[in-house]
């Protein structure tokens, strides 16, 4: 078992990273905006938490809002980059229950979001997160067909 070390962290330059490492950190970034929309929406209890934030972060709603993302033309030419090294990226695994196309969308949807995070850009997350909360609040990924 590795044993945790001490860490100096320092500014990162996320296109020196790989995609998957940008996914990892992107899952979590995205994961935390969905789970305090939650716990202050008033959901408290640990199940209906899970249960409620499927709606959020599954394969297919990620893949579904990136996808609405680009037909929107709502992201510049860096994060259009970010989501499509994340979605080319090789991974040894997918999600259980979706295709790996929809694997491969939501992997770019969080490397974007990795992305965005590690250069700062805490407005610019807090407007696509705030965007895709509203997406599946608000029936915008009801009957929305992607690829």
């Amino acid at each position: 078992m590795l044993k945790p070390k001490v860490l100096t962290e320092k500014k990162t330059n996320p296109d020196s990273l790989g995609p998957l490492t940008l996914a990892y950190l992107g899952d979590g970034v995205y994961e935390v905006y969905i789970r305090r929309h939650l716990v202050k929406g008033g959901i408290v209890k640990p199940q209906m938490l899970q249960r409620y934030a499927t709606h959020y972060v599954s394969a297919k709603a990620q893949a579904g809002l990136i996808t609405k993302m680009q037909d929107l033309k709502m992201l510049d030419e860096a994060e259009l980059a970010a989501f499509k090294r994340g979605r080319n990226a090789k991974s040894h695994t997918h999600a259980k229950n979706t295709s790996i196309n929809t694997y491969k969308l939501s992997t770019g949807f969080e490397a974007m979001f990795g992305y965005l995070d590690l250069l700062g850009k805490k407005d610019r997350v807090d407007e696509l997160a705030n965007w895709c909360i509203d997406q599946v609040e608000q029936g915008g990924l009801d009957d929305y067909e992607f690829e």
